[in-house]
């Protein structure tokens, strides 16, 4: 894929591909563009528009950076660029956004997708992360994230140092995931009634595959693939697989 084109408009950054039936992209805390790459290519061919709002994760003002808001940001967009019928793939903070949105607003979403979301647990936060200004622990913790370490660029670890070692960015860092924490799903997930799909890697050990289960039996109407060799980040570590899970998925519910 080529450089991506980022679009600006009022508030809202956001990059837009194809045309015809939306799908939103929604990414995770340290998760960028970047992640979804092979979808951006992929879902217009096949006759969608693909969409993903940079969500303004250190932008803020403190009290305001919570999931909730996200979701209100989310809404926003939305309203914006006056779409209806919509499908939802997110990852990781991406997916509990998701998850939130289609919650209040299940008239507005066709179908969820939800990989390695945060929601029930998550083990982020690791033993005394994020320590500042070490490098080889920055590279070590972001290697962890996938079943292969090589998919933890040299860019992709330049990036989430350069996060760790901004104390703005860290601080809105650590408050978004405590927010995460505090807004567990698991009494919410049994009135999400809309079709979902649950992508999981086998060896996430962020959201473990424990997690994916527990999704499964608490989401009503909800579809569980696993994929293997795989951590927190299928769509980044088997993309064609993923994207062939969706795809199938999506169009054998009619979306």
């Amino acid at each position: 894929m080529n450089k991506i084109n980022i679009i600006q408009e009022k508030s809202f950054k956001y990059v837009e591909y194809g045309k015809g039936q939306p799908i939103i992209l929604l990414h995770g805390l340290m998760g960028g563009l970047s992640n979804f790459n092979s979808l951006f290519s992929f879902f217009p061919k096949k006759g969608y528009k693909v969409l993903m709002p940079i969500l303004p994760l250190y932008d803020m003002p403190i009290k305001e950076t919570n999931v909730k808001k996200f979701v209100e940001y989310l809404n926003s967009f939305i309203l914006f660029k006056k779409l209806k019928n919509i499908i939802l793939i997110g990852n990781s903070l991406g997916g509990h956004i998701g998850l939130i949105y289609t919650k209040i607003f299940k008239k507005k979403v066709l179908g969820l997708v939800i990989t390695g979301s945060s929601g029930l647990y998550e083990n982020s936060m690791g033993d005394g992360y994020p320590k500042r200004g070490n490098y080889s622990y920055i590279k070590a913790k972001t290697e962890e994230v996938f079943y292969d370490p090589k998919i933890a660029t040299k860019s992709l670890v330049d990036e989430i140092f350069e996060t760790v070692n901004d104390r703005n960015k860290i601080i809105k860092t650590l408050t978004i995931a405590k927010s995460a924490i505090r807004h567990n799903m698991s009494k919410d997930l049994p009135d999400i009634t809309n079709p979902s799909l649950i992508v999981w890697g086998k060896q996430d050990t962020v959201t473990p595959p424990s997690v994916a289960k527990e999704f499964n039996s608490l989401l009503p109407d909800s579809n569980l693939f696993w994929i293997d060799k795989c951590g927190h980040a299928p769509m980044m570590e088997h993309p064609d697989i993923f994207n062939k899970i969706v795809y199938d998925w999506i169009h054998k519910r009619g979306f």
